[in-house]
Order: C-alpha cells, then structure tokens, then sequence
C-alpha cells in the first residue's frame, strides 16, 4: 500500500464563460505527485507537464499564477497519456492524499472527457489534507491555503507554490505530521462517480456524524422525497430518531432538519443536493449529534426562514 500525494494545475478558457467548454471548464496542464510507503516516508516523484488541446491559449490568470508560459506547455504530452502514466506510476494499492476536494473531481472530469474514467473506479475514498489539517490544527474543518499552513506549521518553503510537484511535496509534508488515527477516522469520499443504484447507496459512520450519499433521481423534489434520503437514524445506537422538525430548505442546495433520539438526544440533519453533469441530482446528508442550545438555533433558523418567505409572498400581491 502507497499514499499517492498529488496536485494538479489546471488552464481555463481565456475568453471568458460564454466560450468555455461546459464538458471540461478546468483543462489539467501539470500532474505532480510523491509517492510515500506505509510509513509516510517518500520512495519516489512523479512529474508531468500536460499539452493542452482544448484551450491551447493560457488564461491570464492561470499565466500569472503559475509563471508559466505556452512553450512549457507544447513540451508536454496529451493528456490521455498522462493520466495513464501516472495511474501506471500509482499502481493498484494507492491511496490519494489531496489539499482540498477539487484536484480529484477535476482529475475524472478530464478522464470522462476522453472516455477514460473506467481507469478509476469511484466513488474514491481519499484522505483531504485540507480538512485533516484543520480538524488537528484548527479543531474544525478549514479552508486554509496550503502556503497559510505551512506558514501556520513554520515550514520551510523550497520552492514556489501553485506549480503541481511543488504543492505535492508540500501536501505530503503536511500529512506526514497528521496523526495516522486522525487520518483513518476522517477520510473523505470524492462522489464526481456518484452511487447509480440504491444497492451502491453509501452510508458510513465518523466519531461525531454519520454521512449518506445517494443515488440519482431525475429532480430535486424526488430526492427529497426519497425515504433513504428523509429518515433520520442515530448512528449510536441505530434507532431511528423522531423529526422535531421536517426537512427545510435553506437554498436552492441544502436542506436541514432536527431530530431527537430518546437515549442520545439531538441531532441536526443537513441535506446537501448535487447536480451531475447529466443534470441529474443525488444527496449528500450528514446526521451529527449536537447540543439543545444548538438545536433552538435551527428552530430560530426555521422560523426566521418562514418569516422571511412570509413577507416576500405578501409583498409579490
């Protein structure tokens, strides 16, 4: 077994969202990856600079971040042959390791686009640096930058952030110092490969919540009106816990509810909706155990949400 630590940089269509590629809106240009054992020691690298082929022009923004020009680029290989060298270099037994959730949706939106997405077999189950680093740090998930990190940790900086190997190597610097209990119990699932069927349906357990990733349905009323969607079970003790309050919609993406289990007492249901790229939609919903003054909050959050509505229906008259 390997942790593959890996970054990725990507081009964008440098003339702007009217004449973006709605398949691939995030071209991979650069793979950079490290190779550590069981032991989070580093065995071996992996570099690859990547020929663009659908915007062969850099966007201004990607040019100035990453200091990088087209001519880098044109020594670089199509894509389909990196991403099969590097699957090749990751071999059979890897476990990724990212900063963040983006470098693995985008990795398989750019396989999908050239057929190849049979090569990784979702949903991944990977480790999220980012959040790992927040909840042993910070005592909460962040949203950090990896150079804020490693300034927070007093790292020393060998080479220019926002080029893949570089980040990797820092990702995996990074990791090294996550305690490996910590890294077990809160790995991460990338769901770009959503569960197709109610058979494939995911639903697993952390120390403080419970999550659950389902399948596809055509809209997001009906996923909402799925049962395995709507119940609330306490992941302690497996019972179900009764709705204080029904499922409400906060936006047009997140759903909330409370629950009340009579041994474990409060939980807070939170109903995430994800659109595919086929324009179908599938939830994310975690179940955590919170405290009364936590669960009044979401009454007073409900109630000022009807309020809201309230008003805005008597003003449309």
């Amino acid at each position: 077994m390997n942790y593959i630590v890996f970054d990725l940089e990507w081009n964008q269509c440098p003339y702007g969202k009217e004449r973006e590629n709605r398949k691939l809106p995030f071209e991979i240009i650069e793979i950079g990856a490290l190779k550590l054992n069981e032991n989070r020691e580093c065995v071996e690298s992996f570099h690859q600079m990547v020929k663009p082929s659908v915007y062969k022009k850099l966007h201004y923004r990607t040019r100035e971040i990453l200091d990088i020009k087209g001519a880098d680029l044109e020594k670089g290989i199509p894509f389909p042959e990196a991403v099969k060298k590097f699957l090749e270099w990751c071999g059979s037994e890897a476990k990724f390791c990212t900063w963040g959730a983006s470098d693995l949706t985008e990795l398989q939106r750019n396989m999908k686009y050239y057929h190849m997405q049979s090569l990784l077999k979702g949903p991944v189950f990977y480790y999220d640096v980012q959040k790992l680093f927040g909840l042993v740090y910070d005592g909460q998930r962040t949203a950090r930058s990896l150079e804020s990190a490693i300034d927070f940790l007093d790292m020393k900086k060998e080479g220019q952030f926002h080029r893949a190997l570089n980040d990797a190597y820092y990702t995996a610097e990074i990791f090294k110092g996550i305690p490996e209990e910590t890294a077990q119990k809160y790995y991460s699932i990338d769901c770009y490969q959503n569960p197709k069927s109610r058979k494939d349906q995911i639903y697993t357990v952390f120390p403080e919540y419970s999550k659950f990733i389902s399948r596809e349905f055509l809209s997001k009323e009906e996923a909402m009106r799925d049962r395995d969607v709507a119940q609330t079970r306490c992941f302690l003790c497996k019972k179900t816990a009764k709705k204080k309050i029904r499922w409400f919609s906060i936006n047009t993406k997140v759903h909330m509810c409370l629950a009340y289990c009579p041994v474990h007492g409060y939980f807070r249901g939170k109903a995430r909706l994800k659109k595919t790229d086929e324009g179908k939609y599938y939830v994310v919903k975690t179940l955590k155990k919170i405290s009364p003054e936590e669960a009044q909050l979401i009454r007073d959050k409900r109630d000022a949400l009807r309020k809201k509505r309230r008003l805005r229906r008597h003003q449309e008259k």
